[in-house]
C-alpha cells in the first residue's frame, strides 16, 4: 500500500489567514487585503500546480460558500491533462439517477478522472437552505438508499428501488461510467459507520491523533467486514512545511496571531450548533483555546479555532511531516487529502519539500513524481 496524495481546490475563496470570512463575516469581507477569488483562472494555477507537483486528485468542496463542485471541476478539467477531481456533493440535493448520468457523463468528458467525496451534511441550518429539512440520522438513512440506487443503476440495466427516500422503476445509465468512481465516505457517527461499510470504497477522516485515528478504522473495518467488504482509508489534514521546524512553526504562529478573541469565539459558537460527531471531535482537540494547540507531535488543532470541518494541520521540517504521514500511514491510512494557506504557495511548499522525502522513504507509487528543485515556493503575490 502506498501513499496516495491529494491537494484542494478552495473555491469558497484564499488568502493567507485562517479566517473563514464567508461564514463568519459580512458577504463584502471577501473583498478585503489578501483575499484570492475563486475564479477559474486562480483555480486553474492551483490544479496545474497540483498535477505538476504530483498529486494524484484535488478536493473540491461543497456548501453555500463555495462554488458549484461539478461545474467548477468540469471547466478545470479542460486546464489539466491528467489530474483527478475528487468531487464533493450531498445526496438528497438531486436525484441519484441523475447522479448516476451526471457521473458516467463526467467519467467520458474527462477520460475517466472523477472521484467523488459523499458530504451527508452535518448541519440541519445548512441543509435547510438547500430545501432539506431531514434531520441528522434521517440524512443517513437517505444516503444510504441514494448510494443503493446509484450503484445500482452504473450496472446498465433496468434497476428497481422501493425505499423510505426512494422509489426508481426501470433506473438505469444507458453508458455505465468506465472506470466507476471510486466514492470517498466520511462520518464519525453512529449512524455513518453502517453506510460507509456498505458503500464507501474510502472512508475519509478528519486529522484527529493517530490513536483516535486507528479506533475509527478498526471500528469501520469490523463494519465493512460484516458486510463482506473491504474499505480503504483516507485522511484530511492541513499542511505547513518549511524547510527547518521553526520556519513552520513560525508560520503558524503568524496565522494564530491573526485571529482575535472575537472572531475565535464566534467562530466556536457557529461551530457548536453543528450535529456533525466529527465536528464535535475537532472542537474537543482544542476546547476554544489558544493553548496546547499541538495536540500531538507535528499536529497542530489551529485552524478547527475558526475554521470547520477539517481542523488540525501538519506542522514542521518537511522531514517531520513525513514522518507524520509514515505514521498514519502505518495505521493502515493510504489517502492523505491536504491543503494549506494559501493554497497555491503550500502546494509548492509540500511539492518540492516533503513529496521528496516520502519518495525517498518508498512510499510513494508512480503517480507523485516528486520534482526538481528546492522548497521555496513560486509566490504569486504581495503580502505576507
Amino acid at each position: 500500500m502506498t501513499v496516495r496524495l491529494h491537494w484542494f481546490l478552495p473555491t469558497g475563496g484564499d488568502g493567507r489567514t485562517l479566517v473563514d470570512r464567508h461564514a463568519y463575516g459580512p458577504n463584502d469581507a471577501r473583498k478585503g487585503a489578501g483575499v484570492r477569488a475563486p475564479d477559474i483562472a486562480y483555480l486553474a494555477q492551483i490544479a496545474k500546480a497540483a498535477e505538476q507537483l504530483g498529486f494524484e486528485a484535488v478536493l473540491t468542496p461543497t456548501g453555500t460558500w463555495c462554488e458549484d463542485a461539478w461545474l467548477t471541476t468540469a471547466a478545470l478539467a479542460q486546464h489539466t491533462e491528467r489530474l483527478k477531481f475528487l468531487v464533493a456533493f450531498r445526496p438528497g440535493l438531486l436525484s441519484p439517477t441523475l447522479a448516476a448520468q451526471m457521473a458516467a457523463t463526467y467519467q467520458r468528458v474527462t477520460r475517466g478522472r472523477l472521484l467523488l467525496n459523499v458530504v451527508t451534511g452535518g448541519d440541519s441550518a445548512e441543509q435547510r437552505r438547500f430545501g432539506d429539512h431531514l434531520d441528522h440520522d434521517q440524512r443517513y438513512e437517505r444516503t444510504d438508499e441514494f448510494l443503493s440506487v446509484v450503484r445500482g443503476v452504473w450496472r446498465g440495466e433496468p434497476y428497481d428501488f422501493d425505499g423510505a427516500h426512494y422509489r426508481v422503476e426501470g433506473g438505469l445509465t444507458a453508458l455505465p461510467p468506465d472506470p466507476v468512481p471510486q466514492l470517498f465516505f466520511g462520518g464519525s457517527s453512529a449512524a455513518a459507520g453502517p453506510v460507509a461499510a456498505r458503500h464507501a470504497d474510502v472512508y475519509l477522516t478528519w486529522g484527529e491523533p493517530p490513536a483516535q485515528v486507528q479506533r475509527k478504522i478498526d471500528w469501520i473495518r469490523s463494519l465493512a467486514e460484516r458486510e463482506g467488504r473491504t474499505v480503504r482509508f483516507g485522511i484530511r489534514l492541513h499542511t505547513i512545511s518549511r524547510d527547518t521546524s521553526a520556519e513552520a512553526w513560525a508560520t503558524a504562529d503568524r496565522l494564530l496571531d491573526d485571529l482575535d478573541a472575537g472572531t475565535i469565539a464566534a467562530a466556536q459558537a457557529a461551530l457548536g450548533r453543528s450535529e456533525s460527531v466529527g465536528q464535535r471531535r475537532m472542537l474537543e482537540l482544542h476546547g476554544g483555546s489558544r493553548d496546547r494547540l499541538e495536540i500531538h507531535p507535528n499536529l497542530w488543532a489551529g485552524v478547527g479555532l475558526v475554521r470547520g470541518g477539517a481542523g488540525t494541520a501538519l506542522v514542521g521540517s518537511h522531514a517531520e511531516v513525513a514522518d507524520r504521514i509514515e505514521e498514519y500511514h502505518a495505521l493502515g491510512v493510504e489517502h492523505f487529502v491536504l491543503s494549506g494557506y494559501p493554497h497555491l504557495e503550500e502546494a509548492y511548499w509540500f511539492g518540492e519539500g516533503v513529496i521528496p522525502e516520502l519518495s525517498a522513504r518508498g512510499l510513494l507509487g508512480r503517480t507523485a513524481a516528486p520534482v526538481a528543485g528546492g522548497g521555496a515556493p513560486l509566490l504569486v503575490s504581495g503580502g505576507r
